[in-house]
C-alpha cells in the first residue's frame, strides 16, 4: 500500500520539477535579454551627439496631443522610445520645448520638417508649432520641409518653412474642411431600440444621430458657418506664409483639371506651378542639398543631423530640486466623465483632486487650466468648476488656455476663470444640454423576453428593459431645461452678460475662437505662452517656474518605464495596420462607445458631438 503513494509522489515531483525548471529558464532568458538590451541601449545613447551646424529633423509621428492617453508602462516605454511611432502620441509641449531649445543651441542651424508620419493634429496645435518655427527663423536660422506627399494638416505646418520641397512623383492634398457623421434612426427602429431624447438648444446636435437620418437644417447652417470660419484662418495663414492668394489653395473641379492639364497630369508639377512648393526633389537630391548646407556627418553618408526624439532626450530638463514660486499647469484633455479617470480623460473627482493639489501647494501662486475637451457629464463639469472657484477664493488666479476645443462641458469648466484665452481655430461655445436614455423593451419583446412586476413608485421600476412613461419623460425634460438655465446663468454671471444675450449665442451653437472673442465668450486670442504670462501677471510674479500638475505613476511604474524607454529603440519593430473594414467598424461604433462611457448620475450631458472637423 505504501508503494503507490510513493510512486505518484515521484510522478508529481517530476512534473513539478519540469514545470519549475521551464519557468526559471524562461524567466532567466527574459531577464538576461532585458539586461543585454539595457547595456546596448546605454552604449548607444552615449553615441548620441550634436555636431556643429547640424540639422534638427523634426520627424513628428502619430497624433499631436496636449495630454497622452495612459497605457501600460512597458507599452508606453516601447511606444515612446527614440523612434517615431505612427500609432502613438506626441506631446505638443515636447515639440515646443525642442524648438525653443534649438533656437538657443548654436549647434543647430536648420530645422528639417519630415511630416510623413504625422497622422492627426488640429489646426490650433499646428499653429502653436508654426509660431515656434517663426521664432526659430527670426533667430537667423532656416526651416526647410521635404515630403513625398503632403496631406492638408501636414502642409499647414510645412507652409511655415522657408522652402518646401516635394518628390517629383508626389502631391499636395488641399481639400478644405468637412463635417459628416453617421445617423442611426432607421437602424435603431429596425432593431426596435427606443432612444428617449431630452435636450435644450436649437443647435444642440449631439443627439441628432439617434433621432434623425440626416443633419438638421439649423445644424447644417451653423456647421457651414463654423467650417467657413476655420477654413478662412487656415487658408489665410498658409497664403501669408507662401505669399500667394488664399483662393489659390482649394480649386473647384474645373479649375483643378485645367491646372492639372497645364502640368501634363503631374500633380507635383502642378503644385510647383501653383507655388504650393518651392522645388521638386528626390530624397537623393535633398540629401545633396543639405550636404551643401549643413555639411556631411562624421559617420555615414548623410548630412549632419539629429532627429526630434534623440534631441528631446538630450535637452530634457533635469528636475528642479529647489522649489520656488510657480505657475501651475493642469491639462484637462478628453471627455468629461464622472468619478476618477486616467490621464487623457477628464474625471470629475480626479481633475478636481489635481485642482485641490494646486490650491494647497504653497509654491503654486497661479494656475493655467489647459482645456481640450468636447465636454461630457454636466455633474462632473460642475464638480470641476467648483474647485476652480475654490482656487480663486484661495487667492490664486486661474487662467484658461483653450486648445483645439473647449465646447459644452469644456466651456462650463472654463467659464469661471479669471481670464480665458482661445486660439482663432479653437472650437468653443456649444452652450446647450441634453439627456438620453436608451431602452430595449421592444427589442427584447421581439425575442420573446418581457419585463413585468410591481413597484412602490414610478421611479423604483426604471430600467432599460421597460419603456419610460410620459410623466417620467416630462420630469426628465424639466431637469434638462433647468440645466440649460443653470448653464446660461453661469455664463451670464461670469461673462457679465444678460440671460437674453447668452441665450442668443447659446442654443448649443459652436463658435470658432475668433468669433467667440467677438461674442464675449473669451477674453483674448492667444496660446499657452500668453496664458502663462497672464497668470504670472495676475499673481504679481516676476521670477517664476512653471510646473505641470498631473497624475503620477507609482515608483514601480516609473522604474519600469524608464528602464524600457532606453531599451525600446533596440527591440525588433512591429507594424500595426488596420483594414478598411476595421476602420469602418471603428467609425460605426465610435458614437456608441462615446455615449456608452457617459456616466453622469443624472443622465445630463453638456457635450459637443459635432466638433470633429476633418
Amino acid at each position: 500500500m505504501s508503494a503507490n503513494p510513493s510512486f505518484f509522489k515521484r510522478i508529481f515531483l517530476f512534473i513539478w520539477q519540469v514545470i519549475n525548471g521551464t519557468r526559471k529558464l524562461i524567466l532567466n532568458l527574459i531577464v538576461f535579454s532585458i539586461l543585454a538590451f539595457v547595456v546596448i541601449a546605454i552604449i548607444s545613447n552615449e553615441d548620441i551627439e550634436v555636431e556643429p551646424q547640424s540639422a534638427l529633423v523634426l520627424n513628428l509621428a502619430g497624433t499631436l496631443v496636449d495630454q497622452k492617453q495612459p497605457i501600460d508602462p512597458i507599452q508606453a516605454a516601447l511606444k515612446q522610445s527614440n523612434d517615431a511611432n505612427t500609432e502613438g502620441e506626441i506631446l505638443l509641449a515636447d515639440v515646443l520645448y525642442v524648438i525653443e531649445s534649438a533656437i538657443h543651441d548654436n549647434r543647430i542651424s536648420t530645422i528639417v520638417l519630415d511630416l510623413s508620419d504625422l497622422k492627426r493634429a488640429s489646426i490650433s496645435k499646428l499653429q502653436s508649432v508654426g509660431n515656434a518655427l517663426n521664432r526659430f527663423k527670426e533667430s537667423g536660422k532656416q526651416v526647410v520641409a521635404m515630403g513625398n506627399y503632403y496631406e492638408q494638416n501636414q502642409y499647414f505646418l510645412a507652409s511655415f518653412a522657408d522652402k518646401i520641397y516635394l518628390n517629383p512623383q508626389g502631391a499636395v492634398s488641399l481639400e478644405g474642411l468637412s463635417l459628416y457623421g453617421l445617423y442611426f434612426k432607421s437602424a435603431l427602429e429596425k432593431l426596435k431600440v427606443k432612444t428617449h431624447i431630452f435636450r435644450v438648444g436649437t443647435f444642440k446636435s449631439a443627439v441628432e444621430p439617434y433621432m434623425r437620418d440626416d443633419m438638421s437644417q439649423p445644424a447644417k447652417e451653423a456647421s457651414q458657418a463654423l467650417l467657413g470660419d476655420i477654413w478662412q484662418t487656415y487658408s489665410q495663414t498658409v497664403a501669408n506664409n507662401r505669399n500667394i492668394a488664399a483662393n489659390q489653395l482649394t480649386l473647384d473641379a474645373k479649375t483643378y483639371l485645367s491646372e492639372l492639364d497645364k502640368a501634363q497630369g503631374n500633380s507635383a508639377t502642378m503644385a510647383l506651378n501653383m507655388k504650393w512648393v518651392d522645388g521638386l526633389a528626390t530624397d537623393e537630391d535633398f540629401r545633396k542639398m543639405l550636404l551643401g548646407s549643413v555639411g556631411k556627418a562624421k559617420n555615414g553618408n548623410s548630412f549632419k543631423q539629429i532627429n526630434f526624439y534623440d534631441y528631446l532626450t538630450l535637452v530634457s530638463p533635469l528636475p528642479n530640486l529647489v522649489e520656488q514660486d510657480s505657475v501651475g499647469i493642469i491639462v484637462a484633455s478628453g471627455t468629461i466623465l464622472n468619478g476618477k479617470q486616467p490621464a487623457g480623460q477628464i474625471g470629475g473627482e480626479s481633475t478636481a483632486e489635481l485642482l485641490r493639489k494646486a490650491r494647497f501647494d504653497k509654491h503654486i501662486k497661479a494656475l493655467v487650466l489647459r482645456v481640450d475637451s468636447p465636454g461630457g457629464s454636466a455633474f462632473a463639469s460642475e464638480q470641476i468648476r467648483q474647485e476652480v472657484l475654490a482656487l480663486k477664493a484661495a487667492g490664486k488666479p486661474v487662467v484658461v488656455s483653450m486648445g483645439s476645443l473647449a465646447a459644452s462641458g469644456g466651456y462650463w469648466i472654463s467659464a469661471s476663470a479669471d481670464y480665458i484665452f482661445a486660439t482663432p481655430t479653437t472650437l468653443t461655445g456649444s452652450i446647450g444640454i441634453f439627456g438620453m436614455i436608451t431602452t430595449f423593451e421592444e427589442s427584447l419583446a421581439s425575442l420573446g423576453v418581457h419585463t413585468d412586476g410591481v413597484a412602490t413608485s414610478d421611479w423604483a421600476g426604471l430600467s432599460v428593459t421597460r419603456s419610460l412613461s410620459p410623466q417620467v419623460e416630462a420630469v426628465i425634460q424639466r431637469h434638462i431645461e433647468r440645466g440649460y438655465v443653470d448653464f446660461i446663468s453661469l455664463v451670464a454671471t461670469e461673462r457679465n452678460m444678460t440671460l437674453e444675450q447668452v441665450d442668443t449665442i447659446a442654443q448649443g451653437r459652436v463658435w470658432s475662437g475668433k468669433k467667440a472673442l467677438e461674442l464675449g465668450l473669451v477674453d483674448e486670442l492667444g496660446d499657452m505662452e500668453q496664458a502663462i504670462a497672464k497668470a504670472a501677471k495676475l499673481a504679481n510674479l516676476s521670477l517664476f517656474d512653471t510646473r505641470v500638475i498631473e497624475q503620477e505613476l507609482t515608483p514601480e511604474q516609473q522604474f519600469v518605464q524608464q528602464m524600457f524607454a532606453s531599451v525600446a529603440s533596440h527591440l525588433p519593430a512591429s507594424v500595426s495596420q488596420s483594414s478598411v473594414f476595421e476602420q469602418m467598424l471603428l467609425q460605426w461604433t465610435s458614437h456608441l462607445r462615446t455615449i456608452g462611457r457617459f456616466n453622469d448620475p443624472n443622465h445630463v450631458y453638456v457635450y459637443c458631438d459635432n466638433c470633429a472637423i476633418e
